[in-house]
């Protein structure tokens, strides 16, 4: 899976959660904005960031915010993070860390409180040889390795928290989490749908709903939805999935609407639902927007008439 652009999404919508994932951190799960007007962003602001002079591209840079009161400097209790997520195996990811830790002072000189956190999959990642210079092992000993596979395991999870693992979660574990998420904060479908899309490639936009718990009637017709919708298709094609994902899609649509229209219209003749079955998709969708207002047989036949 592609997880770099979806954290950098998480942490564009809610910053202020990287001061609960530091170390001795006193912030309160209710300090966490899950109310949708206060969609954590209060105490910090994400910046992503590029070292130009050596090509280091920081993952994120989480500064804090004026409220705070050290917006340029940090504190010891809102510290300036450099952020970074590894979700696979690589052995020259440690010292490009270094690299790039030791090189952020310089062109920060204001700085005066700096951690460095780094999100994993688990503790098992292979991500750089075993010996190394003293100076780099000293170095990576204060960084704050998070493991998502421990994170899962933590009970009572804050919502916001459970965001971040949703990549790892077992399949199984992911419609519970979701609904979770969404139930604290609904303005993070956009967030969260593209993750499903990603988790659930042979899935159609309707069963991902579903597994998130959102009515499709509620939101079929609204920006975000049509943005995730596009996010997620464009992910399916850069990982080569896109044409068995179109298949799949087709299938999705016309069991879903085919379920539908049982329910709505009695059973079907086997001449009407394989004519059904054989609509694109875009056809498909139309179906499954307009038997919301069937009121019996007659109205599916005069769609057919008229649609096919």
């Amino acid at each position: 899976m592609n997880t770099d652009r979806w954290y950098f999404r998480v942490f564009q919508s809610a910053p202020d959660l990287i001061r609960a994932l530091l170390p001795g951190s006193a912030t309160a799960a209710n300090a966490l904005g899950l109310d949708p007007g206060a969609p954590g962003d209060r105490l910090y602001r994400f910046e992503a960031l590029e070292i130009k002079e050596l090509s280091h591209r920081l993952d994120g840079v989480l500064w804090p915010r004026e409220s705070t009161g050290c917006a340029e400097t940090g504190s010891p209790e809102f510290p300036v993070v450099l952020l970074e997520v590894q979700m696979h195996q690589d052995p020259g990811f440690q010292h490009r860390l270094a690299a790039q830790t030791y090189r952020f002072p310089q062109r920060h000189p204001q700085v005066e409180h700096l951690e460095v956190a780094v999100i994993t999959p688990h503790d098992r990642i292979s991500l750089g040889p075993t010996k190394m210079p003293r100076l780099l092992k000293v170095l990576l000993q204060e960084v704050h390795w998070i493991s998502l596979e421990e994170l899962s395991r933590q009970p009572n999870l804050d919502p916001l928290l459970n965001l971040l693992t949703l990549p790892v979660r077992p399949e199984n574990e992911l419609a519970a989490s979701s609904q979770q998420i969404l139930a604290c904060r609904p303005d993070l479908e956009t967030v969260v749908l593209p993750m499903l899309v990603q988790r659930f490639p042979q899935l159609t936009e309707e069963q991902i709903m579903v597994i998130a718990g959102i009515p499709r009637e509620e939101i079929r017709h609204t920006r975000a939805v049509q943005d995730w919708l596009a996010e997620g298709r464009q992910e399916g094609r850069q990982e080569g999935r896109q044409e068995g994902r179109q298949e799949g899609r087709q299938e999705g649509e016309a069991a879903v609407t085919l379920r539908q229209l049982n329910r709505r219209c009695g059973p079907l003749s086997d001449a009407t639902t394989a004519q059904i079955q054989a609509l694109p998709v875009d056809q498909l969708e139309a179906l499954a927007d307009a038997l919301l207002d069937f009121t019996g047989p007659a109205d599916l036949a005069a769609w057919l008439a008229a649609h096919t």
